[in-house]
């Protein structure tokens, strides 16, 4: 696994590995497919996302499921395109595609909630973590038929399997990672607590 980031290295290419996640997680999949497939824009209907779940509001599945392969993959390009430069530049580069997405410089910074390029990010940097994290989303959400909740708790637990594993570095990025997804959930949590958050299959 990674080694702690020495910071006594150029940062030249720690700021380039932080701009080309960036540049990568900043591009809109769910807005690009959408007008591709020629339908209403995203940011007009539902929650105003560009991410899948909105995406799938529009009753296309398979621009939804377009969207999410799409906002995965860019986290975990960004991740192992970083590895070829070691594992320090991974980890940067993850963490900047996933600042990309909630950021996305195309949208006026008006990105996605981060779901699904937090789990890109960990599918790069430590799979089995990525597999437990879908499990976890599945089971939330099945049992609770609330997205937002199956996402919050799945991402609320990825710290703490790090620090179980003794992943000290893993666990501090994906403290922050966690925290601004919270963060980019904040409606969602208020309408959870008032008991108004949309269930899955209802919009």
């Amino acid at each position: 696994m990674p080694d702690p980031i020495n910071w006594s290295l150029s940062m030249p290419y720690y700021v380039a590995a932080l701009a080309f996640g960036y540049l990568l997680g900043s591009i809109p999949f769910g807005l690009l497919i959408t007008r591709w497939a020629g339908i209403e824009d995203p940011r007009k209907i539902g929650s105003g996302n560009i991410g899948a779940t909105n995406v799938l509001r529009t009753g296309h599945k398979g621009l939804a499921a377009a969207t999410l392969a799409g906002d995965i993959l860019k986290g975990t390009v960004a991740v192992l395109a970083g590895y070829q430069f070691g594992p320090d530049i991974a980890i940067i580069a993850g963490l900047g595609a996933f600042l990309g997405h909630l950021f996305p410089i195309w949208l006026k910074f008006r990105g996605g909630k981060g779901v699904a390029t937090y789990i890109g990010v960990l599918l790069g940097l430590f799979w089995p973590f990525a597999l437990a994290f879908c499990a976890i989303w599945l089971a939330v959400a099945y049992t609770t038929r609330y997205s937002s909740l199956a996402a919050l708790v799945a991402s609320a637990l990825a710290p703490v399997g790090f620090a179980l594993v003794g992943e000290r570095q893993l666990m501090e990025l994906f403290i922050l990672m966690t925290l601004l997804l919270y963060w980019r959930h904040a409606a969602n949590i208020k309408r959870l607590i008032r008991r108004e958050e949309s269930k899955i299959g209802r919009s």
